[in-house]
């Protein structure tokens, strides 16, 4: 079965970000992820790893103002300035926390308009090139429109070919099973096909976003999928716990 990383921005929610850290290890977790951990000394949070024993998997780099809107910045021609300075904090951030894996957010952008394409490309470039320097993957997410709706990369194929053309050693896909559902199906297809570009899996029980082998997809054969491509990273469980999280993990220990 694949390694798990919780999600701490959507699982153990009952308690202080922080206080996560070691709920995720009580319950068995041996590493973890989030949306953003900026909100706290990188310092700090590398210290709440190591008391736990926890690895860190990955997390996203700053989104601009999540609160008014923002989904990131890559694809937003008239803030190149802004995502440069994003991506300095999120490499020093990086590195000192000890991730592996930066996600980087597209933004809320068209995805036919060429000077939101040609800003992509060109920030996703200068990423990985600034990233490789410091040791750090970089991995782009596609989203889909329900749950985000104008986020710009809404397409696996699109993202895998932009992977294939910039041929960055350090640039892999984000295969979210849930937004792959839902924005095309043929999940395990996918998997087969994409498995040599993947970076990082996350997994989440289709339609709800509830915990794994709740939804319309079979889960398990998913996972057996993601063993049998050679997948070797952790699979996070970006879900949302339908009651308490401790008592929806019955769908791991089962495994």
């Amino acid at each position: 079965m694949p390694k798990f990383a919780a999600n701490l921005s959507m699982m153990f929610t009952e308690q202080p970000f922080l206080q996560r850290f070691q709920a995720a290890a009580s319950a068995g977790f041996t590493a973890v992820e989030y949306l953003f951990p900026y909100e706290h000394p990188a310092e700090v949070i590398a210290e709440t790893l190591r008391a736990n024993r926890l690895n860190q998997a990955l997390f996203n780099m700053p989104p601009g103002d999540w609160s008014a809107g923002d989904r990131g910045l890559a694809g937003l021609p008239d803030r190149r300035e802004e995502f440069q300075s994003t991506l300095i904090t999120a490499i020093s951030y990086a590195g000192i926390i000890g991730t592996p894996l930066l996600h980087m957010m597209a933004g809320i952008a068209s995805s036919d308009d060429p000077a939101a394409v040609s800003c992509y490309r060109e920030n996703l470039k200068r990423a990985t090139d600034m990233a490789a320097e410091a040791g750090i993957g970089i991995v782009i997410e596609p989203i889909n429109k329900r749950d985000m709706p104008g986020y710009f990369l809404n397409n696996f194929d699109r993202a895998l070919d932009l992977i294939v053309e910039l041929d960055r050693p350090n640039l892999k896909l984000q295969f979210d099973v849930y937004h792959r559902q839902i924005m095309h199906g043929d999940v395990i297809t996918a998997l087969r096909k994409m498995s040599p570009h993947i970076g990082h899996i996350q997994i989440a029980a289709v339609p709800t976003r509830h915990e794994p082998t709740t939804g319309e997809l079979n889960d398990r054969l998913i996972f057996q999928e993601i063993d049998a491509v050679g997948y070797e990273g952790y699979v996070g469980c970006e879900y949302r716990p339908a009651a308490k999280t401790e008592d929806g993990l019955g769908w791991m220990r089962s495994l």
